[in-house]
């Protein structure tokens, strides 16, 4: 199954040093490495945004931007950001703060039926409200 991928598992990935990661971020870091190799990586264009933002060099942006060319972007489509301000009025309504793309990533996630991986706890609030699915981890590298 592919995996629709959130910045901050790239951001993890990327930016962050071998000896500044704890035990669990390693493993995180090495099962992502897992899903590359394995071509079972999803990519949308707004979270591809998020990782070149803010970037100080354009050096570093330029390199990021290349090395990102290896990952396609799956097509985002009207429904989706229809489903995702749907999906924003049941969070609000249910006293859950979102933010527009992690519930277009919801959204995308459910058409594609594909898990999100990602570090972000807000994802486990819209979890128990929107019919996703979370990749998780364990010590195995495994998906539960």
């Amino acid at each position: 199954m592919k995996v629709l991928v959130d910045t901050s598992i790239w951001s993890l990935a990327l930016r962050r040093k071998p000896h500044q990661l704890n035990a669990e971020q390693q493993r995180l870091k090495e099962a992502f490495a897992k899903l590359i190799s394995e071509h079972r990586v999803v990519m949308i264009g707004p979270v591809r945004q998020e990782l070149l933002s803010g970037l100080r060099s354009e050096r570093t942006f330029k390199v990021l931007k290349q090395a990102l060319r290896a990952f396609d972007d799956a097509p985002l489509k009207t429904e989706d950001f229809e489903e995702a301000a749907r999906a924003y009025n049941q969070c609000r309504a249910s006293g859950v703060s979102a933010t527009p793309i992690d519930l277009l990533m919801c959204a995308v996630a459910q058409r594609l039926s594909v898990a999100i991986f990602t570090t972000d706890k807000d994802f486990s609030r819209y979890a128990k409200l929107l019919p996703i699915r979370l990749y998780k981890v364990s010590a195995g590298l495994t998906e539960q």
